[in-house]
């Protein structure tokens, strides 16, 4: 692969996400001013910006500036951090939209959007009809101004077209991902090619492989280069999901992250879920059934159901399949010949997202 030569210093991290925060910090303090001069309800703005603040390790950001290092980009990273601010933005509208679907109590440790604004509207229907269709506005506006930001990127002459044209796929797949996601699109919870199809368009590719492409697009990458991204990304992306499916279910193996509730009560079609229900013998597969996507499941059912995903073998093979995909990353970094402080942030950041949420 032709490309570049960046030096061999570490592609520092720490740095990038400082950028990105900055930018967006900027980018917000800006919306406040002008809400404040036209009379715009303040509590819009300060509720992104509280989102933002609220946690996310920003890897879609971070991987979209170490594929500009890894296409051979040189000297001023600002417009690469620039589209990777927007990024963050944009998970913000799809975070705040998919925990209104779901219904979801929380995020990041805090009460969900839909669920602060439903309690400021008081008790009832109405106040969680409104709260719902308040948060719903603020999730469009993050992405209204995502796309806003990404205009401001100030991109060489020539390399727009192809921003841009990512950026709209990315936007597009996520939205049928999660069209899929709500639909079910009438197949079986245990069709573990369906929730992989979910997991493709809703996650992988928004969380890995476009952030990896719109980082190199922005340096005027070669073919090469977004191949290379291409045949990581999509893996990688499906290893992050896994991971976090587990997680969500048993915890962290060494307890620094304690075991939820939410994929369990609102019944989400994973493929750990899959496997379980493709293994169970007809007692445990009905077990799962009764179980699964019960409203007020507590801690004793949820044992029960994790009990079954292990015995049933769903959480080993739910392992091996990270660790496949994180082995063919591996071998896709090995023979890209990326520069060595992009090769390393890339293979970093991989053993991240396979372990932990972001």
């Amino acid at each position: 692969m032709t490309s570049s030569v960046v030096d061999a210093q570490a592609v520092d991290l720490g740095v990038v996400r400082q950028q990105v925060d900055a930018v967006l910090e900027d980018f917000l303090a800006e919306k406040d001013r002008a809400a404040a001069v036209r009379g715009h309800p303040p509590e819009v703005v300060r509720t992104v910006r509280d989102f933002l603040a609220a946690g996310g390790k920003r890897i879609r950001a971070l991987l979209c500036v170490v594929g500009w290092h890894a296409a051979g980009g040189r000297g001023d990273p600002a417009s690469a951090v620039r589209v990777a601010a927007s990024l963050e933005l944009f998970v913000a509208f799809a975070l705040i939209h998919d925990d209104i679907m779901d219904d979801s109590v929380s995020r990041r440790g805090r009460p969900a959007v839909h669920r602060v604004m439903r309690a400021r509207l008081g008790e009832g229907v109405r106040a969680e009809r409104l709260g719902a269709g308040g948060a719903l506005l603020v999730g469009n506006l993050a992405l209204m101004w995502a796309q806003e930001l990404l205009h401001t990127a100030r991109l060489e002459p020539g390399r727009e077209r192809s921003v841009h044209g990512l950026y709209d796929a990315m936007l597009e797949e996520v939205m049928y991902g999660q069209y899929l996601d709500v639909m079910g699109t009438g197949r079986g919870a245990d069709d573990i090619e369906a929730a992989l199809r979910i997991v493709r368009y809703k996650t992988a590719t928004a969380t890995i492989e476009r952030p990896l492409e719109l980082g190199a697009a922005v340096a005027g990458a070669g073919e090469a280069v977004m191949d290379a991204f291409s045949r990581l990304g999509l893996p990688l992306g499906e290893a992050f999901q896994l991971r976090d499916d587990l997680l969500d279910v048993f915890g962290s193996p060494d307890g620094s992250g304690a075991p939820g509730l939410g994929d369990l009560r609102e019944g989400k079609r994973t493929v750990l879920l899959a496997l379980g229900l493709r293994s169970a013998d007809p007692r445990r597969r009905e077990r799962l059934g009764h179980l699964v996507g019960r409203a007020d499941l507590g801690e004793c059912g949820a044992a029960e159901i994790r009990d079954i995903l292990r015995a049933t073998g769903a959480r080993e093979e739910t392992e091996r399949m990270i660790t496949d995909r994180y082995t063919h990353v591996l071998r896709v970094l090995d023979e890209a010949g990326f520069p060595p402080a992009a090769d390393r942030a890339l293979r970093g950041l991989a053993a991240k997202a396979t372990r932990y949420t972001c």
